[in-house]
Protein backbone atom coordinates (compact mmCIF):
# COMPACT_ATOMS: atom_id res chain seq x y z
CA UNK A 1 0.00 0.00 0.00
CA UNK A 2 3.16 2.53 0.75
CA UNK A 3 4.23 2.06 -2.73
CA UNK A 4 0.66 2.74 -4.61
CA UNK A 5 1.04 5.36 -2.20
CA UNK A 6 4.28 7.05 -3.06
CA UNK A 7 3.34 6.58 -7.12
CA UNK A 8 -0.08 8.53 -6.11
CA UNK A 9 1.98 11.49 -4.48
CA UNK A 10 4.19 11.72 -7.86
CA UNK A 11 1.01 12.17 -9.86
CA UNK A 12 0.80 15.62 -11.34
CA UNK A 13 -2.09 18.28 -10.78
CA UNK A 14 -4.66 15.52 -8.88
CA UNK A 15 -6.24 16.02 -5.58
CA UNK A 16 -4.34 12.65 -4.07
CA UNK A 17 -0.96 14.96 -4.79
CA UNK A 18 -2.40 17.55 -2.99
CA UNK A 19 -3.53 15.90 -0.37
CA UNK A 20 0.25 13.92 0.11
CA UNK A 21 1.61 17.59 0.17
CA UNK A 22 -0.81 18.65 3.17
CA UNK A 23 0.14 15.50 5.17
CA UNK A 24 3.30 15.48 4.83
CA UNK A 25 4.22 19.68 5.59
CA UNK A 26 2.01 18.60 8.84
CA UNK A 27 4.40 15.25 9.87
CA UNK A 28 7.50 14.83 7.23
CA UNK A 29 7.46 13.11 4.29
CA UNK A 30 7.51 9.61 5.70
CA UNK A 31 4.83 9.36 8.47
CA UNK A 32 2.62 11.23 6.04
CA UNK A 33 3.16 8.31 3.45
CA UNK A 34 1.78 6.03 6.04
CA UNK A 35 -0.94 8.35 6.54
CA UNK A 36 -1.33 8.79 3.04
CA UNK A 37 -1.61 4.88 1.99
CA UNK A 38 -4.34 4.64 4.81
CA UNK A 39 -6.18 7.19 3.56
CA UNK A 40 -6.51 5.71 -0.11
CA UNK A 41 -7.42 2.10 1.64
CA UNK A 42 -10.11 3.95 3.29
CA UNK A 43 -11.29 5.54 0.04
CA UNK A 44 -11.11 2.04 -1.65
CA UNK A 45 -12.85 0.51 0.98
CA UNK A 46 -16.06 3.32 0.37
CA UNK A 47 -15.86 2.62 -3.06
CA UNK A 48 -16.24 -0.47 -2.90
CA UNK A 49 -18.85 -0.57 -0.90
CA UNK A 50 -20.94 1.85 -2.27
CA UNK A 51 -20.34 0.66 -5.34
CA UNK A 52 -19.55 4.33 -6.81
CA UNK A 53 -16.50 5.70 -9.00
CA UNK A 54 -13.36 7.38 -7.95
CA UNK A 55 -14.46 11.25 -8.33
CA UNK A 56 -10.75 13.56 -9.09
CA UNK A 57 -11.22 16.64 -7.12
CA UNK A 58 -8.70 18.39 -8.48
CA UNK A 59 -5.28 19.80 -7.22
CA UNK A 60 -6.99 23.30 -5.42
CA UNK A 61 -9.50 20.74 -3.73
CA UNK A 62 -8.26 22.03 0.07
CA UNK A 63 -7.64 26.02 -1.35
CA UNK A 64 -11.30 26.33 -2.60
CA UNK A 65 -12.91 26.56 0.26
CA UNK A 66 -11.50 29.50 1.90
CA UNK A 67 -9.12 31.53 -0.77
CA UNK A 68 -8.46 34.40 1.93
CA UNK A 69 -7.39 32.20 4.39
CA UNK A 70 -5.04 30.73 1.62
CA UNK A 71 -3.35 33.74 0.00
CA UNK A 72 -2.77 35.37 3.89
CA UNK A 73 -1.14 31.82 4.31
CA UNK A 74 1.17 32.19 0.40
CA UNK A 75 1.77 35.82 1.60
CA UNK A 76 3.11 35.11 4.73
CA UNK A 77 5.76 31.73 3.58
CA UNK A 78 6.91 34.67 1.28
CA UNK A 79 7.27 37.27 3.02
CA UNK A 80 9.45 34.79 5.95
CA UNK A 81 11.51 33.88 2.28
CA UNK A 82 12.84 37.31 2.55
CA UNK A 83 9.84 38.89 -0.21
CA UNK A 84 7.99 41.85 -0.16
CA UNK A 85 4.33 41.25 -1.43
CA UNK A 86 1.70 43.66 -2.45
CA UNK A 87 -1.41 42.45 -3.73
CA UNK A 88 -3.45 43.87 -6.89
CA UNK A 89 -6.78 42.73 -7.72
CA UNK A 90 -6.73 40.55 -10.93
CA UNK A 91 -9.59 42.51 -12.46
CA UNK A 92 -10.34 46.47 -12.35
CA UNK A 93 -13.77 47.13 -11.23
CA UNK A 94 -15.85 47.65 -14.02
CA UNK A 95 -16.77 52.04 -14.11
CA UNK A 96 -20.24 52.51 -12.87
CA UNK A 97 -21.98 54.99 -15.23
Amino acid sequence: MCEAAWAASKSKGTYLQAQFRRLAALRGPKRALIAFASSILTAGYYMMQRATTYQELGPDYFDKPNTVRATHRLVKRLEALGHRVILEPRFAAAPSS
